[in-house]
């Protein structure tokens, strides 16, 4: 048995729907640029990171033997 709703209660369901779509896309960009963001700083860590290991001076394979 078919429910008829009311143009009342049609523009009310239509309303949430459309909050609740909101919501959702709301919620999918925040996911995103939290991931963006977090991506793009360990990117700058670890670039960091390699420039560091690129200026340091190599320590000599004698000298970590004699630390054995």
């Amino acid at each position: 048995m078919p429910v008829y709703l009311t143009p009342e209660q049609l523009a009310a369901r239509n309303k949430r729907s459309l909050w609740i779509a909101l919501g959702l896309v709301g919620f999918i960009v925040l996911i995103f640029t939290t991931t963006f963001l977090r991506m793009q700083a360990n990117l700058t860590a670890r670039t960091a990171q390699d420039r560091a290991m690129a200026t340091a001076p190599a320590q000599p394979a004698s000298m970590s033997e004699a630390s054995n």
